[in-house]
């Protein structure tokens, strides 16, 4: 095809449909940052919030979960502390953010 077009001349001619390198990065990041933060940051933050509301309501009585896995019934609690009864007679001193949920009423006599 060079017989027809010289090649300095179609190196000057824009492709037809191409986009401008710069254009494509900038939408790229913004891409990029739209999918970082609808499938990371957002989940992540609802999480903290449910978690921190959570901790906000507990109550002594409350049946919760560790993130060890213990299962306790709450008989005291601080700002910073709670005292779980995981057996007759055995409370374990936890600090409250390692409270990873609260369960249904009656399921430690369930167990």
């Amino acid at each position: 095809m060079s017989f027809f077009i010289s090649p300095a001349l179609a190196a000057d001619a824009p492709a037809a449909g191409a986009m401008d390198p710069g254009m494509f990065n900038i939408l790229f990041l913004v891409g990029f940052g739209l999918i970082f933060y609808f499938f990371m940051w957002r989940p992540q933050a609802k999480r903290a919030k449910e978690h921190k509301n959570l901790l906000a309501n507990l109550a002594k009585g409350d049946e919760v979960i560790t993130a060890g896995g213990i299962i306790g019934k709450v008989v005291r609690l601080n700002d910073d502390y709670v005292v779980l009864e995981v057996s007759e007679g055995t409370e374990l001193k936890f600090q409250k953010a390692h409270v990873a949920a609260e369960l249904p009423k009656g399921t430690i006599k369930s167990i």
